[in-house]
Parts: C-alpha cells; structure tokens; sequence
C-alpha cells in the first residue's frame, strides 16, 4: 500500500471467516484466582466433515460447524454473550492505530542440516576434508559424561513451529469484506488460519504503566481514541464506515531533502 505522501509499504491481509462465539470459560484454579476466557470459531466446514461431540458443541452455541475453535483469555467484565445464533465478530475489532501480535505455524520445511538449521558455518571446502563440507562435525565429549547433551544443535526437523509476530501495525480495516490490513509480514503459508490479539508490549504493558503513573492521556496509542468494548461485532460494523484508515504516521515527506 502507499501512504499520503506515497511512500510504499508492505501489508499482510487477514480476513474473518465467520467468526463466532461459542462459549465463555471461567475456571478457578488452585490458588484461588479466577481464569476467563471467551471460545471463538471460525471458518464454516461441512457437517458431514465434523464429530459428533463437536457437532453438539456447536448446536448447543446456536453456529454451524467451524474449521477452527480457539480460547483468548480476558478480564472478569469482558465476557461476549453468545446469542441465539452466535455473537459474530467483525475486523472493526481492531482499530487502525493500534498494535496487534499475531501467532501462526511457521512453513515446514522437513528435515535438514546443521548449516541451514543453525546456520553452522560446515568444513573446508577445499583441501583435506573427504565429502565431509556440509557435515557438523563432532558432537559428544568424552568418556565422561558418555552422552550427548541435551539441546544439542544438530540435524532434525525444520519449520511447522508456533511462532508469535508481535507489536505489528493496523493499518487498515474493511467491515464490508471483514479484511484486516497489518503492516509487515508473518509466520506461515498462504490462507493459513493465525490467531489474532492486542498487542502484549506495545498495547497492554504501555497502558497499565502509564495507567499507574496517572496518564490517562496515553493510554491508547497516537491517533486511536478508543477501542470496542466487550468486542467488535457485525451489529457495531453496521453503524461505521465500510473502510477505515489508520492516521498518518509520516509527518514530513520522505522524498523532501532535508535542510
């Protein structure tokens, strides 16, 4: 995408296939504290393609059949209410401004080397090494301790790896097609499903420090006013813009000599 100033920037585009609530956990543990969370599911699949247990699950929740069914842990007072049909989630979840981490499988990439797994530097290339160049070489010790530690960096299985890309950009939100425009890119293939949620470091560790210090005023990142509360359904989309822009970032042009 471009901004005002027509600076290129890459974006990764998400989308929310029929996101639903199908449940909300509280769960006391062992210290006494309680755990919430609310139940999402999203991505319609064939009844045909799904248990019975799960088929039951989502006849009692009021949504059809779903692909995926995640948890996201939240405070006492931000429990969804699941409707008749399912309370629907919609990308004006996430404003534009605010800071996202997105968690997904990273691409597999079987099983390889030392060289490509941990980027070992290998052998000589030249003189004295026998069809040995990629090879890692030792990796025991002595008599004692007999064995190879444990950790050792060696040959195995590459990629397939939940991995947690934080602290990225909302750039941009369309409600009418439920797309959601991150800055930067992400873990994982194509049209691989990702969770989604509030930024730990740059969203919720910012705002309870500054909360404590007193400045209410910076609460939420620059340019975002608020955020939806308990959550963004499609009933809130239906009352705002089809398409919302992130504030500019850029105060001067890039392409301007500086004086």
């Amino acid at each position: 995408m471009w901004d005002d100033f027509g600076a290129r920037f890459p974006v990764t585009v998400l989308q929310l296939e029929n996101c639903q609530v199908t449940a909300n956990i509280k769960t006391v543990r062992k210290d006494g504290s309680e755990y919430h969370a609310v139940q999402l599911a999203a991505s319609d699949r064939p009844e045909k393609n799904t248990t019975n247990q799960m088929l039951g699950h989502f006849k009692k929740a009021g949504v059809p059949a779903k692909r995926i069914v995640k948890e996201f842990s939240i405070t006492p007072d931000a429990h969804v209410p699941v409707a008749m049909e399912g309370t629907t989630l919609s990308a004006v979840h996430f404003v534009p401004g605010q800071y996202v981490d997105i968690i997904s499988n990273s691409i597999g990439k079987g099983f390889q080397g030392g060289m490509k797994r941990w980027g070992f530097k290998g052998l000589r290339a030249s003189h004295g090494v026998s069809v040995s160049h990629r090879s890692s070489g030792a990796i025991g010790a002595h008599q004692d301790p007999g064995r190879v530690w444990p950790g050792k960096k060696m040959s195995g299985h590459m990629g397939n790896v939940r991995r947690t890309t934080q602290n990225l950009y909302v750039a941009r939100v369309d409600s009418a097609l439920n797309l959601i425009f991150v800055r930067g890119c992400l873990a994982g293939v194509d049209d691989a499903h990702v969770l989604v949620r509030d930024a730990k470091k740059k969203m919720l560790s910012v705002t309870k420090v500054n909360y404590e210090k007193g400045n209410l005023d910076k609460l939420l990142p620059k340019g975002v006013v608020d955020l939806p509360f308990p959550a963004g359904t499609k009933e809130m989309a239906a009352q705002l813009p089809a398409i919302i822009v992130a504030p500019p970032s850029r105060t001067t042009s890039p392409f301007t000599p500086r004086e």
